[in-house]
């Protein structure tokens, strides 16, 4: 463990959220879903006459296929990060691991100024590729968090890292903007229209990642294997370690009842987090830079619901404010089955953001108190992240499977409703169990 004092380990691993998180911003929030819409739409005038395309001979709808797509990737990390984070742990080799996840996503994003109307089998693999390497890279990267901070340092140690990923993420969405709103300056360099500006913003992406990651990958240590060998073969160690968690909650009621809420109300959270943009793209016909003052809307008041979700779990306790929080979900995506302007998108945006951090750093909370006093807690943390990303493989395949189905994506959100509704019905349970076995009133 590196000392207390080593606030220049602290600031370099909080640099790869700085590193990261645009592509959080611009690829899956803002410049890219309005760009993949565009140029996979047919329009006449502001109406889109035909919204399907060929993937490999099959046809999808547009932006079905997106996310199909992120549904894929999601499986793919679900699947890969037990086994892998059972090698890093064992072989001791994490910054390996997360610099080839951040290689290959970094480069991903970069290969993606190549993506055109007629290169759409490339676009939709290397957009899948670098969510693959996002998310693959964030799993080592925060193994990291206990390695080099103590445990009363931790929570700041990971505020830092949201805030350097949040100011990053915003300068460089700020340098796009530049680029979007005003191609004639960059003639130059061969930016023309909305189009060029786009893809030259998914290379800076790429470009940006790959550059300030090195400052953490050059001052984080290098991981030592384990003296011990793991109970089982390396590859499959990682799904052992999630079956011990899982016969463990047979006998762990609140916490497995709690689970299960979150499964079914992340399904919701993390699809309207994904989908938003591309949602307004396509059904409220907003242009890009209208899309882009709503996701900075929902990261300016994110951070403002973090905090008053705080101080309500503080006065409330934990179940009791994520029950009313999901109810808060259920009444957006109902809203937002109505909306038709694009005022009535800033306004439901604003109320995502109030809720969207707050129940992200509430959920965490919520289940690292429900746990029981264990030194296997890596584990347990691995089970809610798989938990999380299989409940985003759902969410989103059902939101593009549906969309396809029926022909609109209003569907797809009433489908989000009845995810949030199961949830706000397993929580309740949860509440009664948890009142029933007289935990802490803090967590009820």
């Amino acid at each position: 463990m590196h000392t207390a004092s080593n606030k220049k380990l602290h600031r370099a691993w909080s640099m790869y959220d700085w590193a990261n998180s645009a592509y959080n911003l611009v690829i899956t929030s803002t410049i890219f879903p309005a760009y993949y819409t565009a140029i996979t739409s047919q329009k006449e005038g502001t109406e889109i006459v035909n919204d399907k395309v060929e993937f490999f001979g099959a046809t999808f709808t547009n932006t079905a296929l997106f996310d199909y797509a992120l549904a894929a990737a999601y499986l793919v990390i679900a699947l890969l990060s037990p086994i892998l984070s059972s090698i890093a742990d064992y072989k001791g080799n994490k910054k390996s691991f997360m610099r080839l996840f951040c290689y290959v996503g970094s480069l991903a994003c970069a290969g993606l100024y190549f993506f055109k109307g007629d290169t759409l089998e490339l676009g939709i693999i290397l957009f899948a590729i670098a969510a693959i390497g996002y998310c693959g890279s964030l799993v080592f990267y925060n193994a990291f968090l206990p390695e080099i901070a103590t445990e009363s340092e931790r929570d700041k140690v990971s505020a830092q890292g949201f805030a350097f990923g949040y100011i990053g993420s915003v300068l460089l969405q700020l340098i796009c903007f530049v680029f979007v709103f005003k191609p004639e300056w960059f003639h130059w360099i061969g930016i023309y229209d909305d189009g060029d500006a786009s893809r030259f913003s998914f290379l800076l992406v790429g470009v940006w990642w790959f550059a300030f990651a090195h400052i953490p990958l050059s001052k984080l240590p290098d991981g030592k294997p384990l003296t011990q060998h793991p109970e089982k073969n390396i590859f499959i160690n990682g799904f052992y370690e999630l079956k011990k968690v899982w016969r463990q909650l047979k006998h762990l009621s609140v916490l497995k009842t709690y689970l299960g809420a979150f499964f079914f109300y992340s399904m919701g959270v993390q699809t309207v987090m994904l989908a938003a943009t591309i949602f307004g793209a396509k059904e409220l016909k907003l242009e890009t830079g209208q899309l882009i003052m709503t996701i900075l809307i929902i990261q300016l008041v994110a951070i403002a619901g973090a905090y008053i979700m705080a101080k309500l779990s503080e006065k409330f306790g934990n179940l009791k404010v994520l029950l009313f929080v999901v109810f808060i979900w259920i009444l957006i995506c109902i809203y937002a089955y109505f909306i038709t302007t694009a005022t009535q998108f800033y306004i439901i945006a604003t109320v995502v953001g109030l809720v969207m951090g707050g129940i992200q750093s509430l959920s965490r909370l919520t289940y690292s108190k429900l746990m029981p006093e264990t030194k296997d807690t890596t584990s347990f943390f691995s089970f809610y992240d798989v938990t999380e990303k299989l409940a985003i493989v759902i969410g989103m395949f059902s939101f593009g499977f549906i969309e396809e189905l029926t022909g609109s994506m209003r569907n797809s959100i009433m489908a989000l409703v009845t995810f949030f509704a199961i949830g706000m019905v397993i929580l309740y349970l949860a509440i009664a169990k948890a009142k029933k076995q007289h935990l802490q009133s803090s967590v009820i």
